[in-house]
This record gives structure tokens, sequence and C-alpha cells, in this order.
């Protein structure tokens, strides 16, 4: 079956040495490492982008500090198969005196129902809880659940080591490869590992004469669909937004590339373009706005491909025009003011008696413009 196995599966390291692109984790001197060679672990969760080594270092664990592996999978395991698992490790510490690694992929997928069945055993240490997953635990995991466990961050593998697990590749598979291949996939897997070994697979079923070159690793590429974690959606648009306030138009339009290679909804790129043409321009170019109203409305007319024109114009429009926050800013004290309490009567239709004077546009100045 492991000659069967996809590619990046009988590539999985098989001791810590081996593991690459987390040497602030496992590293001579990373805590993680640390703690499993000491046989000192404790509950921990493990955050990170996909390809990066989770369950590779969930499976390390267990082997390096001699403890049974149990898996759970998120999206098919149920409070039933929680309980069995805390039983099966119960009888397993009793008879055997050898505990247990019970790992949960996609944690986050957990109810709160679910996480909390894991609680109590988590609690008294009758199993170490390994999770994985690749939204923010902060949000994605019971705060009672988290507080008896500890969070590692994994990042993005980067391209060198890539390139080093791609050459490693090459010679298990028995295939030659161009440097230029290697080295655009390894740049386009975007930290993936395991999308850098998929990739590389369908580069050798491409390649009939054991010569991988960079036609094949281009068309294996373009089998492939990036795509965006819930906290990548929000930190690439922040940047994007960032980019176009600072003027930065090369950099605005790297990140527009991004969002739509990674299959972002053009509508939410345009509809933030909108906000920002009145937040961060506003009068200082009072065209800015119909302007980015143009975009959206020939996105719905001509719909991607083409119209990443559209999107494109805007962006370095957006860019290039001169920036102003001063109606974000007087429309925001004014709200504020209302909060305060300060307010009063609209001006009455009629004649007013003497000693009523309503609230008007003299009392207030909050545009500067």
């Amino acid at each position: 079956m492991m000659k069967r196995a996809p590619l990046a599966a009988r590539m999985r390291p098989t001791t810590l040495d081996e593991v690459i692109g987390q040497d602030h984790l496992v590293g001579p001197s990373g805590p993680l490492r640390k703690l499993i060679e000491a046989d000192r672990m404790s509950s921990i969760i493990l955050w990170g982008p996909p390809g990066t080594g989770k369950t590779t270092l969930a499976e390390l664990i267990a082997v390096t500090t001699k403890r049974e592996f149990e898996r759970l999978s998120a999206v098919t395991a149920g409070v039933k198969d929680i309980r069995e698992v805390i039983d099966i490790a119960r009888r397993r510490l009793s008879i055997d005196d050898r505990a247990t690694v019970v790992f949960v992929d996609e944690i986050h997928r957990f109810t709160t129902v679910q996480q909390d069945a894991l609680l109590h055993a988590v609690e008294i240490g009758l199993i170490t809880l390994v999770g994985a997953t690749t939204e923010n635990p902060a949000f994605s995991v019971n705060p009672a659940l988290r507080s008896r466990s500890s969070v590692f961050g994994l990042k993005p593998v980067n391209a060198e080591a890539v390139e080093v697990l791609l050459r490693k590749a090459a010679v298990l598979e028995g295939f030659v490869a161009d440097d230029s291949a290697l080295e655009i996939i390894a740049l386009r897997s975007t930290g993936d590992a395991r999308q850098a070994l998929t990739a590389f697979e369908v580069c050798c079923s491409l390649a009939t004469d054991k010569h991988i070159t960079l036609e094949h690793a281009t068309t294996a590429l373009d089998t492939s669909v990036s795509r965006l974690g819930r906290d990548d959606h929000y930190d690439v648009i922040s940047a994007f937004i960032k980019s176009m306030r600072a003027s930065e138009v090369d950099i605005a339009l790297h990140w527009l590339a991004r969002m739509v290679e990674a299959g972002e909804d053009p509508r939410f790129i345009a509809r933030r373009m909108m906000i920002f043409a009145s937040e961060d321009i506003g009068m200082a170019d009072a065209a800015a706005l119909p302007f980015a109203v143009a975009v959206a409305e020939s996105l719905e007319r001509v719909g991607l491909p083409e119209a990443i024109h559209q999107l494109a114009h805007g962006v370095v429009y957006l860019a290039l025009a001169p920036k102003s926050r001063s109606v974000t800013d007087a429309i925001s004290a004014a709200m504020e003011d209302v909060r305060s309490g300060h307010t009063g009567q609209a001006p009455a239709t009629t004649q007013n008696p003497p000693s009523y004077r309503p609230i008007g546009v003299d009392d207030f100045r909050y545009y500067r413009g």
C-alpha cells in the first residue's frame, strides 16, 4: 500500500530532523522538540496553513515519546467515537501503563459539544490531545479546551526548503528535473509542501522520458487551485487596502492578482474598492466613487476572466488618486456626538416660542475639507 500511496505520504518525515520549514519549533533549540524529546508533552494545538506538517508532527510525537497514537477526524467522528477512544486510552493506561496521543485533524470543525467531550480527559491527563487546525484557535477552539493546551504556530514552508524536498522526491522517483522546473513549483506552492509534492507527482506522469522540464511544471501547476483560508482572506484584503492607501500601485496589483488567482469573489473586491473610494479618497477626488461604482457594474456585465482588466483599472486609479479622510473623520465625529447625547429637536416648520431654540447647523463644525 505504501508503494501505491501518494508521493506526499511516501515522503512524510520519520524523524524530527527530517521536518522542514519549522525550525522555530523542532530545530535544535525549538520548544516543541525539547518537550517531545523530554517526553513532557501536554496537550497542544498545532495551528498553521495546509501542507506545513501538522499531521506529521502529531505522528512524530507519538513515535518519539513511545505513546500510542489514535486519530480522529472532525469531519466524521462524533461524540460516541470520542468516548470510545477515551475508554481505550483509559484501559491502555491501566493495563499497559502506556499513554495515548489523540490526534484530532481539523479540530475547528468540532462542535462545542464534541470539544467538551474531550475536556475532562485532557484536564486529568488521561490523553494527550494534539489538535490540528488551519483556523485561528482563538476563534475556533473552545476557551476551556484552549486554556488547557499550548498553541504552536506553524509557518509556511519557505521556497528553499520546498526545493530541497523536491530534489529528494526526484531521487526517490528516479527522475531528472531541471532547476527551473523545481524552482517554479517551490515558488508557486506558496509554502504548502504537500501541494508542491502533488504538483511534482503530476510532472512525473507527464514526463514520459523521466526528464521533468519547465513546461511539465507549468502544466502541472495549472491543474492545482490555490485557496485562501479564513485568516488569509482578511489578511490579504487588508494588505490590498493598505497598499492602495499608500499609493503603492504595483503592490496593490499584486494583492489583486493573489485574490483573483485564489478564487476570491470579485464582487467582494469591488465592494471594498467602493468603500475605499469614499473612506480614503473622499472629496480629494470626488470622481473616485463613481469610478469605483463603474468598475463594479462592468464586473457584473463582463465577468471574469476578462473583468480582471476593469478591476486592475480601478486599482490603478484609486491607488494614484489623492487621499483625504476628511469625509470619514467628519461623519465619525458627528456619530460620536450623537452617541454622546448631543441631540435635540429638529427645527420646527412653524414659528418657535421665544424660549425655544432648536439645534441648528451652526452648532457643529465637523467637516474640515
